[in-house]
């Protein structure tokens, strides 16, 4: 290389750095204040943590106090008088309150308080559910199989978070209708589903056995 290109190459160097200089010194503070931003919005999102976790525990030592008192209206009226600073917060006071009031023999309020919870569209889907499903059960003397079963059904849709618990209610209904063998059939895709628990594969099995079937046979039902 020439004496000439090396200069020329050097003068190059020296060009390009005054510019990254010159840039620095017009835009730097643009990087500064990604930095600031991205310190800051860390530093907002442990501090919305560390208070919604706060809050949790607030709200559950609040729970765990109501729950503690004697006699089951005392104990709904202590929860109905814990503060909840968010729906989810809200919806799990509204249904402990409800099983308060459903010991005390307050079904129509409990069934109120729940299907309140079931309805509102803001929550998420499983605490609807696990309401409606807690509502049905109050209300199993009160409404007909046949209320029944469409509530269930619309629990038993495939996806749904309680859909085998809502299944197991339904071959419930299929027995009190007497229909053991739709029992049976439905009772045994339960035990079949992947993601049955031990405890309702179990209560599930013996059902099919004590309505005389089996479990994975084709053995026709007594009677």
């Amino acid at each position: 290389m020439s004496d000439t290109d090396s200069f020329i190459d050097e003068v190059t160097e020296e060009v390009r750095r005054d510019r990254l200089f010159l840039m620095l010194k017009r835009y730097g503070w643009i990087g500064g204040a990604v930095v600031v931003l991205i310190v800051g919005g860390a530093a907002f999102r442990e501090y919305n943590k560390a208070k919604d976790q706060a809050a949790a525990e607030t709200l559950g030592d609040d729970i765990t106090a109501a729950l503690e008192i004697e006699g089951s209206e005392q104990q709904a009226a202590a929860l109905a008088a814990v503060p909840a600073k968010s729906a989810g917060g809200a919806a799990i006071l509204n249904m402990l309150e409800a099983g308060a009031l459903a010991d005390a023999g307050k079904t129509a309020e409990a069934v109120a308080q729940l299907e309140a919870v079931a309805v509102d569209g803001e929550l998420p889907l499983i605490y609807r559910h696990i309401a409606s499903f807690k509502a049905l059960a109050l209300q199993a003397e009160s409404l007909s199989v046949a209320d029944r079963r469409v509530q269930y059904e619309a629990l038993a849709q495939p996806g749904a978070p309680l859909a085998l618990l809502a299944a197991e209610q339904l071959a419930l209904l299929d027995v009190e209708e007497g229909n053991a063998e739709a029992a049976i059939a439905r009772l045994r895709d339960i035990v079949a589903d992947a993601t049955v628990t031990a405890d309702l594969k179990d209560r599930a099995s013996q059902v099919i056995v004590a309505l005389g079937g089996s479990v994975n046979g084709d053995a026709a039902p007594e009677g």
